[in-house]
């Protein structure tokens, strides 16, 4: 088995696009459901979510507040998880409930080497 990389990416700026309190507690029951099912498989290593605030640092030493000073679609959080190639780790990660919503997208990459 082989780790591969999760990174799920949302509009964490646009103020109409951010669930209620209600919607959002729903969203993660559907998130937990879908995370349940890859741990039963023993697929699951780990993964978090991420504060939407950060800091953006580029050649030079510019610092600027981000990390999405250009784009509206922010990284949101990341799972690491176990797969026998590219193709299994896809169809995990079909399942996530983000997808869901418009714009929202799920990149899949294998982890190459080892801690």
């Amino acid at each position: 088995m082989e780790e591969y990389i999760v990174l799920m990416r949302l509009d964490l700026i646009t103020k109409e696009k951010q669930p209620t309190p209600d919607q959002l507690k729903g969203y993660m029951e559907q998130y937990q459901q879908w995370v349940d099912t890859i741990v039963a498989q023993d697929k699951f290593v780990g993964g978090t979510g991420l504060d939407p605030k950060g800091k953006v640092i580029r050649p030079g030493g510019v610092i600027t507040d981000g990390p999405f000073a250009e784009i509206k679609e922010s990284l949101a959080g990341f799972m690491v998880i176990r797969a026998a190639s590219l193709d299994e780790a896809v169809q995990l990660a079909k399942g996530n409930p983000i997808l869901n919503g418009e714009g929202n997208s799920v990149e899949v990459r294998k982890i190459n080497g080892h801690r």
